[in-house]
């Protein structure tokens, strides 16, 4: 069998998950720890990338939606300028603190990941350790 984890960047790996990685795998080969350290890294950066993705999309799609309502109302002129302006602005503050909340919620719902990919971990590498220490 061939190795085939050889990767052409190198990871940065992060002081925490070098940390987990060490206590988790102690004995362990230093390739093996090192994969498992890129492995990691990469599901948490997957994990960023995709809560940034839809953070963005999110905040975009609202805003596009509340400018095309502007725009709308000032072309039929149901409404007063100054008084549509002020609106407006009340709705972006209203946004902006939905969209805070959206982005707490979404900080912690990949903090939840983080701590279940740590949980999962660690049950693998519980069940690993003691499979060899039944071995002994």
């Amino acid at each position: 069998m061939t190795n085939n984890l050889e990767s052409s960047t190198p990871m940065t790996v992060s002081p925490e998950t070098d940390a987990l990685v060490e206590q988790e795998m102690a004995g362990q080969n230093a390739d093996i720890k090192q994969e498992t350290k890129a492995l990691v890294e990469a599901i948490k950066k997957r994990a960023q990338s995709e809560i940034q993705a839809a953070q963005e999309l999110t905040c975009e799609a609202y805003l596009a939606a509340v400018r095309r309502a502007r725009e709308a109302i000032e072309e039929t002129k149901l409404i007063d300028p100054d008084r549509l302006e002020r609106s407006v602005q009340l709705i972006q503050q209203e946004a902006q603190k939905n969209w805070q909340s959206i982005a707490d919620e979404t900080q912690h719902l990949g903090d939840r990941l983080s701590e279940a990919a740590k949980t999962a971990w660690t049950i693998l590498t519980q069940a690993e350790s003691d499979t060899h220490h039944s071995d002994s």
